[in-house]
């Protein structure tokens, strides 16, 4: 469709005009061998008229010419027809939005998931094939979670937010697990969460692979997807109908606790059936929901009983808490993003150790 014009498309009235001077045969005497009017033919010459599926036979009849190469000139005109129309119908409102995902669709673009155009329109139109919607307009109201809906409009962008679903449903497409039940899929990830726990003393590059090996085996496809404004989400789950199970995370906040922990919590929200169908997690939500979750990934990457005597023990030097790290078997930077939450330490208390560990991970977008 690319440079497509209107004069480029061609009705097939005038490829049966240039048949009909091949043949040296009047319109009326077409007209005549097809039991059509003279007015018809002329009208369908002209454009004005296109051949239906009746007249294409009655042009087999008259022309030996097969009915279905008249169906299919038909076919080619009205779609071309159509491609042109809708490119040069796209409202500005349409624009603006495309505009205002420019980093979604770049990374869409640039993963091969929609071809490159330059043109803006046929971006539009890609990019809505893409995503499964006949306009992009559309998209906000097919955003049904309430999690979403208790978002302020500064912080999350619908149609950012719709993208980045899909693009973590194109990332998961070439991830092969076993198809398995809801019940044992629960039973396998509880049973590898010691594992997965303490994959976070290993280095991106090693943990990356390991996690999507872990996950695999309890039917689930494990994403890494990128954080983008204007979707300040920090996980996907969804389950197709056919069982394959997608659980997505970001590496928003760059932090390696917020990492760690926001597994446990997905993993959480899966066990607790909150993703029966599809489950975005905001990071600015509260309910029982979330708390439930929180209380899990807390227990799942430390012993409960063990932090409450560490607590107790009111030492919090930075030697205390590696070694209570290590009794764990987690990352040190786990432990002192709870403290700081839970205000045993202050925010600005071991940047330094937490900046290492950030640049250990290399966190990308």
């Amino acid at each position: 469709m690319s440079g497509l014009s209107r004069e480029m498309i061609i009705h097939p009235g005038e490829t049966l005009r240039e048949v009909l001077v091949e043949r040296d045969m009047s319109q009326q005497e077409l007209a005549l061998r097809t039991g059509m009017t003279p007015k018809h033919i002329s009208t369908v010459l002209n454009g004005e008229k296109n051949i239906s599926v009746s007249f294409a036979k009655k042009l087999e009849y008259a022309l030996s010419i097969d009915a279905e190469f008249w169906i299919g000139l038909q076919a080619l005109y009205d779609r071309e027809l159509l491609d042109f129309n809708e490119l040069h119908s796209i409202s500005q409102e349409e624009i603006n939005i495309f505009k205002s995902m420019k980093e979604a669709f770049c990374f869409i673009v640039d993963n091969a998931f929609i071809p490159v155009i330059k043109q803006t329109e046929q971006n539009i139109l890609e990019l809505r094939k893409y995503l499964n919607v006949c306009n992009l307009a559309c998209i906000p109201s097919l955003i049904s979670s309430g999690a979403f809906r208790a978002q302020t409009k500064s912080e999350c962008n619908p149609y950012i937010l719709f993208a980045w679903q899909r693009i973590c449903e194109s990332l998961a497409e070439n991830i092969t697990t076993p198809i398995l039940s809801y019940e044992e899929q629960c039973k396998n990830l509880i049973s590898i969460c010691p594992k997965i726990k303490e994959l976070s003393l290993l280095s991106q590059e090693k943990f990356i692979p390991k996690l999507r090996e872990y996950f695999s085996l309890c039917g689930i496809s494990f994403v890494l997807a990128p954080s983008f404004k204007g979707a300040p989400v920090q996980g996907f789950i969804k389950t197709n109908p056919d069982g394959k199970t997608i659980i997505s995370l970001t590496f928003r906040q760059k932090r390696a606790d917020v990492f760690w922990f926001t597994i446990f919590h997905e993993i959480a929200h899966f066990i607790n059936g909150d993703s029966k169908q599809k489950f975005l997690d905001f990071e600015s939500v509260e309910n029982n929901k979330e708390i439930k979750a929180d209380y899990f990934a807390q227990n799942a990457l430390i012993d409960k009983n063990s932090y409450e005597d560490f607590i107790k023990s009111n030492n919090f030097s930075l030697n205390s808490i590696n070694t209570f790290a290590k009794s764990q078997k987690i990352l040190p930077a786990i432990l002192i993003g709870r403290l700081q939450k839970e205000k045993y330490l202050k925010w600005s208390e071991y940047s330094e150790q937490l900046e290492k560990y950030e640049n250990i991970y290399n966190f990308v977008k």
